[in-house]
């Protein structure tokens, strides 16, 4: 139960539809398009197109997405891919010619072919109700006439001040008079509005080709970029097989690779057969958590690559075998050497969740990977473009190498949570590459510990960095369990700044009622009705 008179917030209840987003504006764009009589398919891309405009250090129709779908929250749940392709010219031995060992931030060679305007069109033709145009009426407006800057917004824009001011395009959209907007000023986006206008017009051709089309590529060839028209016209997302696991009583769908959903999955694998009887913000617990993680994260970096351009045995990865062996390694202190992974980034991205009247669910993630993606904005068009070819490895024969027309491994993960063959709650973790441990430490804490899904998320949140046995930690991990985890031989560090965000909604079906959170490290909020 939770204490009144203590600094939180009470779980939304609702009976009709409900919708969870980081951002107030996103989620009653939701709620606007679920009363005028639009699904939940249809609540989640308007709720994603504002957030496109408002939250634009997270998210844009630069960017990329991934969604889990459960008609009539039935057990068929869909899973769709619209992560965007590297252009056809590139391959890893080009860019190693070059001089490169990686691919930097604001490189041409980060931005991969975005994939979410075309992921958008293809969920609303075959799951929506409304057309595109009519649900991005709100994001258009928004746009035009301005909204007011949020404060966890503005806080991640004066973190990435210096990024945003290295790119002339950028700095005219997004530090204007050469300042970041300070909390409650208005905002606009004048050329992003004529855009969007574009899509409202012409839907997903309006951005793969034509005059958006052609700024974006002009502009990125400018850089040194290798992508051409044809690689925008080519782009598409897929209908993948969505791939799950076992978990107590629940199954635990996630995307299959090229996303790292399937990461999560093993560390609730490892965790199944582990105790989970210590408080759960113990060192004791902790430290199972911490170490499930950090082996499940040297798979990630090994393995998880584009199933099209690189074998990904799923089989082995999901198996009680390989989870046996992981958990085996765990001793009472830290498990050195752990090889280094990954950059230890929190980046960002916004999820989205929302049930519909008929019990349509949704698991909607749509992201820039870091915070203003590559800040680059294309002069025209006024779209912000994302990084997320970061990713890649340039290690020669490496499954992640980058290739023509190849995916990057990637970070996002929407989840789905379902219970006799009905879906019981869609669920998202922010935060780069926390997004994985963030899943598995959330359904635990629901599952294993019976913890409503507000209280799973104001919980203090802590993360391995990869490849090293230094924890962060936020303010409210308790200082025993800091002390304890420092006796187990972790080294802590505070946090920088709050570690992910989160939402869900968990579908009552006994009483008929929907359950919702929101995390409160964003400004978004969970509502319903």
């Amino acid at each position: 139960m939770r204490d009144f008179e203590a600094p939180g917030r009470s779980r939304a209840m609702s009976t009709r539809g409900m919708a969870a987003t980081s951002h107030p504006a996103s989620t009653l764009a939701a709620i606007d398009v679920l009363q005028s009589g639009g699904n939940a398919m249809d609540a989640a891309v308007a709720a994603c197109a504002v957030q496109c405009v408002v939250e634009p250090g997270s998210t844009g129709i630069g960017g990329d997405c991934f969604v889990l779908y459960a008609p009539a929250a039935g057990s068929n749940v869909i899973a769709f891919n619209g992560s965007g392709r590297a252009p056809a010219a590139v391959t890893g031995e080009e860019l190693r010619a070059m001089g490169l060992t990686a691919i930097d931030r604001q490189s041409p060679h980060a931005i991969t072919v975005p994939g979410a305007v075309d992921a958008w069109t293809q969920l609303l033709r075959d799951h929506g109700t409304r057309d595109l145009g009519t649900l991005l009426r709100p994001a258009i407006t928004y746009a035009r006439d301005g909204y007011a800057v949020a404060p966890r917004v503005h806080s991640e824009w004066a973190d990435q001040a210096a990024v945003l001011g290295r790119d002339p395009n950028t700095r005219a959209v997004f530090l204007p008079g050469g300042e970041v907007p300070a909390v409650g000023t208005i905002h606009r986006q004048p050329a992003l509005a004529a855009t969007l206008e574009v899509l409202a017009e012409k839907g997903r051709d309006g951005f793969y080709s034509g005059a958006v089309a052609e700024d974006i590529v002009t502009y990125l060839r400018g850089l040194g970029g290798l992508h051409t028209l044809e690689d925008f016209s080519a782009a598409h997302g897929e209908y993948v097989t969505p791939i799950k696991t076992r978990f107590r009583d629940y199954d635990v769908y996630e995307c299959p690779p090229n996303g790292q959903g399937i990461i999560a999955l093993i560390i609730l694998n490892i965790l199944s057969g582990l105790p989970h009887d210590a408080d759960p913000l113990s060192a004791e617990r902790l430290h199972l958590e911490i170490e499930a993680t950090r082996l499940a994260y040297t798979l990630r970096n090994a393995y998880l690559a584009d199933p099209k351009h690189a074998k990904v045995d799923v089989d082995w990865l999901l198996s009680d075998a390989l989870a046996a062996e992981l958990r085996g390694r765990i001793t009472e202190r830290a498990t050195m050497p752990i090889p280094h992974i990954a950059p230890a980034e929190h980046t960002d991205t916004v999820y989205i969740t929302v049930v519909d009247r008929d019990r349509n669910a949704v698991s909607f993630i749509n992201s820039l990977f870091n915070q203003y993606g590559s800040g680059r904005v294309a002069p025209k068009s006024g779209v912000l473009l994302h990084n997320r070819g970061m990713s890649f490895s340039l290690q020669p024969g490496h499954p992640n190498e980058i290739a023509p027309g190849k995916r990057p491994m990637h970070t996002i993960i929407p989840g789905m949570l379902v219970r006799d063959g009905r879906v019981q709650m869609p669920f998202g973790v922010m935060g780069g590459h926390y997004q994985a441990m963030g899943q598995a430490h959330f359904l635990s804490k629901v599952i294993d510990y019976r913890l409503d899904l507000q209280t799973a998320m104001d919980l203090p949140r802590l993360f391995p960095l990869p490849g090293t046995a230094t924890i962060e930690v936020e303010s409210r991990i308790p200082a025993e369990t800091v002390e304890g985890l420092r006796r187990r031989g972790f080294e802590i560090i505070r946090a920088e700044k709050p570690i992910g965000g989160s939402q869900a909604i968990w579908i009552d079906w006994e009483n008929g009622t929907l359950i919702g959170g929101s995390d409160p490290r964003k400004d978004g909020c969970a509502l319903g009705y």
